[in-house]
């Protein structure tokens, strides 16, 4: 017959049990969220979601091993000790996210900052379950192995939930750093609810007063950055930014900033961010648009079809053109198209484009929607963000490319923005080598824009050769005959010398980009 431990408040040890791995679902579910928090904030800031989750989760599964070890001491003690590290990982894991901001923002060690703070959340994670397991045999002893599998399917459901509940509840109802700290909130009520119930008699009457104060002080701490977040959130973003910042939005899939301030010239400058990368800047946009959309609607155009473009400034250029009949814009984010329809400033840019009948808008990731029947146009666009997230590499290889060119009328063009040929030469040319490995025609050329610097496209055709022209119609600002041929010419120093193909098995082009852009 198994030793049955009865606590004050719970006669049954039944319901012990059940209120203890009850607290191990919790603490598990907490403790994946610390996980998921740090690796999107890491690629959130900088663009490397593979290298930002490879240094957090080795780091914290290294570090759990050695909580775990450094529990063994604590066991004789087990309640207080589960007691402390649930209000340090409350504390701590709360406020991961607001620390690792600051330290990007101002202090510019985020990198290190992040593997000290994985390892201390990687230690207290690990020291719960050896704790765990001590108060549950107290409760009731039980054959080692079944007591293991009791407690670690608590914690794998736990996780579970924890896994779930980050993506499509606390990050975009509460963002990053108000999830955390709610979560910080749970995770200490979840660990002192579990003691003060059925271990309260292991705890002196010194030591529920000093937790009672802590609980307070970490209570306090929490409760204080909640109110604080958005005050705190704004400064910070502001150090990250040289012009005053008017429009923030969060989305499930981005963080979008609106900048505006006085350009040089004495006219307003507008800029958008995407993840802090610059899209445009509303001195110069025309430049990047222009030289985007016109070469490859001097020929058929009467089907057009956009593959990003969410902030309308492309679209505003296509529908110069009254010939054209119908404007597929496909959009991964619907936030973007709402800021684009609604935002005064970016309605004063793209000249209330998405209002005209010929525009169609779909929200849907790129990759996927080519992937069904699409139909045919007679021009595609790609105005994606740069490759510098491994979210977006896809929309750079060559399964891609192939995809958008079935899509292509007879006769049809291609165009595809493709970053920098001057301070990113090898990113350009592994774009350009990869549109001609999906069997297309390829014509690079590129166009000086100032925000950004050399600015360089790759216009694609499916069964001509592609040609740079322009509709004589077009009483374009920044390009005429001459200088569309000019930006076909690159100097030896920015021509390819041998780039590699992007696949989805083997998406080089994040790699690349990173390094030159570093």
């Amino acid at each position: 017959m198994p030793a049955v431990i009865e606590r004050p408040g719970l006669s049954r040890p039944r319901a012990a049990r059940i209120a203890l791995l009850a607290t191990a679902f919790v603490c598990a579910a907490c403790g994946l969220v610390y996980e998921l928090s740090l690796v999107t904030l890491g690629s959130y800031l900088l663009g490397d979601t593979a290298a930002q989750a490879s240094i957090t989760l080795s780091v914290m599964v290294f570090a759990m091993g050695i909580g775990a070890l450094a529990a063994k001491p604590l066991r004789p003690y087990a309640a207080v000790a589960f007691v402390g590290v649930e209000l340090a990982l409350a504390l701590l894991g709360g406020l991961s996210v607001l620390a690792l901001y600051a330290a990007y923002a101002w202090l510019d060690i985020y990198t290190a900052a992040l593997i000290f703070t994985a390892a201390l959340l990687g230690v207290l994670v690990g020291a719960e379950i050896p704790l765990l397991m001590e108060l549950l045999q107290q409760i009731r002893r039980q054959e080692p192995g079944s007591a293991v599998a009791d407690l670690f399917a608590a914690d794998y459901v736990g996780a579970l939930l924890g896994g779930l509940a980050f993506p499509f509840l606390l990050l975009p109802i509460f963002g990053q750093i108000r999830g955390s700290l709610i979560v910080g909130v749970v995770n200490a009520v979840a660990g002192l609810t579990l003691v003060f119930l059925l271990f309260r008699t292991e705890l002196s009457r010194r030591s529920r007063w000093l937790f009672g104060s802590l609980t307070g002080v970490v209570a306090v701490i929490l409760v204080g950055s909640y109110l604080y977040a958005d005050r705190f959130e704004a400064t910070a973003q502001q150090a990250l930014f040289a012009h005053p910042i008017v429009r923030h939005e969060q989305t499930k899939y981005q963080n979008i900033v609106l900048t505006e301030s006085i350009s040089p010239f004495g006219t307003p400058d507008i800029r958008l961010f995407l993840n802090g990368d610059l899209q445009f800047s509303s001195v110069d946009e025309y430049r990047y648009h222009e030289a985007l959309v016109h070469p490859a609607l001097a020929g058929a155009r009467r089907t057009v079809l956009v593959l990003g473009g969410g902030d309308g400034l492309a679209l505003r250029e296509i529908l110069r053109y009254p010939d054209v009949e119908r404007v597929t814009l496909v959009e991964l984010d619907p936030e973007m198209i709402r800021l684009a329809r609604t935002e005064p400033r970016l309605l004063a840019l793209n000249r209330h484009a998405f209002d005209d009948p010929r525009v169609r808008v779909i929200n849907a990731d790129a990759f996927a929607w080519l992937r069904t029947d699409t139909g045919v146009f007679d021009a595609v666009l790609v105005d994606l963000p740069d490759p510098d997230q491994t979210s977006i590499a896809k929309l750079y290889t060559k399964e891609f490319y192939a995809m958008a060119g079935r899509v292509l009328a007879p006769g049809g063009t291609m165009v595809i923005q493709s970053g920098s040929p001057f301070f990113a030469p090898r990113s350009f040319w592994c774009i350009e080598t990869t549109v001609r490995a999906a069997e297309l025609r390829t014509l690079p050329y590129h166009v000086d824009v100032p925000s950004f610097g050399d600015w360089g496209f790759v216009l694609a055709t499916r069964d001509t050769e592609p040609r740079l022209r322009l509709d004589p119609a077009a009483a374009l600002r920044s390009l005429d005959p001459p200088s569309l041929a000019a930006a076909a010419v690159f100097p030896p120093d920015r021509r390819n010398s041998g780039a590699p193909v992007s696949t989805l098995m083997h998406p080089v082009i994040v790699d690349l980009e990173l390094r030159e852009w570093r």
